[in-house]
């Protein structure tokens, strides 16, 4: 491991030939196991990632799947992944063109015509890495192209196409969906923007580069001040907005905002703030087995529903250890270390960041870009 990238693990005894084992024996159960996997070929040059709760190929996966490709050097598995996002997913008409559909059926037919602006974010960081590490190839396949076009739609789709922005112009958070009066702490990701920030259309970097101390600001600011929890989604003002009729606001994608605290100090550095979410989100669940993680009120006051994504926590938190002070930080690792990928319907959402977490925490996830 390079000094940048750190095996983590190492604090607790783990030697980096058997987090290298583990990375790529997780990597091929994800991508290759007939019973455990959940990437899918659809066509010769085509294929999707299957979320196994919902059965349907989601912009979130597609993405996220590209991103796992390009950090293990698999460009056909990448290739055939952004084949079937642009073939099936991409939206090329109406307000939303430059967009792709958040959701399709796993032969590309549309379950949704708009776009889940996480799923943007990724696709543009990961053709961005895959321009750096491969180089730029023809049609589709000129990554760089590609990114930063997905980046001009996401600043600029109201001049574009008469749509809504995936970037509020003022306050440069991104929405929860394009156009809406609020955000998803989850989706900050000032990690991915301090690279755009160098890598977009040159006319649009500052705005990138103020994205990403925005996104900081408010992580900590939609931070509850004693749990270190973030909400599903908030406010422009941090507080909680809970929605789809589920009246607790800590489940799902709110367990992503301490992974994305993690990658960020791991690239660019420690935030005092940021820091601090995390160290108070690991004291709060430090004497809480995986078993009883439930849907909590951002006080920690927990609900009569148990999460639905248990192994995600337990990783997110693993990650955490990065850049949390915690006392109990390197027994999150061992947890983490401990605990098996998921196995059933449910596998796709925690599996996935499980292995992002394990990637950051084996020195193996890195800046291609840089």
């Amino acid at each position: 491991m390079s000094a940048a990238y750190p095996n983590q693990f190492a604090r607790i005894g783990i030697s980096d030939a058997e987090v290298q084992s583990r990375v790529r024996a997780v990597y091929d159960t994800i991508f290759h196991d007939p019973t455990e996997g959940f990437y899918r070929p659809v066509d010769e040059d085509s294929a999707c990632m299957e979320d196994t709760g919902n059965h349907d190929a989601r912009t979130e996966g597609m993405s996220y799947g590209m991103m796992m490709a390009v950090q293990m050097d698999d460009r056909p598995t990448f290739d055939r992944l952004w084949c079937f996002s642009k073939r099936y997913m991409y939206l090329d008409r109406g307000p939303m063109a430059g967009y792709f559909a958040w959701s399709v059926q796993l032969d590309g037919t549309h379950n949704a015509e708009g776009p889940a602006p996480d799923g943007e974010e990724y696709y543009a960081m990961a053709l961005l890495m895959a321009s750096a590490r491969w180089g730029d190839g023809e049609g589709i396949y000129r990554y760089s192209e590609e990114a930063r076009a997905i980046l001009r739609h996401m600043v600029h789709q109201r001049e574009l196409t008469g749509g809504g922005e995936m970037m509020h112009p003022d306050n440069h958070y991104i929405l929860f969906v394009p156009g809406c009066p609020f955000s998803d702490p989850s989706y900050h990701l000032p990690h991915f923007y301090e690279l755009f920030a160098r890598l977009a259309d040159e006319a649009d970097r500052p705005f990138w580069k103020r994205a990403a101390e925005a996104s900081r600001a408010y992580i900590a600011l939609s931070a509850h001040p004693v749990t270190g929890m973030n909400a599903e989604y908030a406010e422009f003002d941090g507080t909680p907005r809970l929605l789809f009729d589920k009246p607790y606001a800590y489940y799902s994608d709110a367990y992503r905002v301490a992974e994305n605290i993690a990658l960020d100090t791991l690239w660019f550095g420690r935030h005092e703030a940021l820091s601090g979410v995390v160290t108070r989100l690991q004291n709060f669940f430090h004497d809480i087995p995986q078993e009883r993680f439930m849907a909590y009120d951002l006080d920690g006051t927990p609900h009569a529903e148990p999460a639905m994504h248990p192994v995600a926590i337990t990783a997110v938190l693993g990650a955490a250890s990065i850049a949390s002070d915690s006392p109990h930080a390197e027994a999150f690792l061992r947890r983490f270390w401990e605990t098996p990928l998921r196995r059933g319907d449910r596998r796709y959402y925690d599996n996935c960041l499980y292995f992002f977490c394990l990637l950051m925490l084996a020195g193996s996830y890195r800046m291609f870009v840089d």
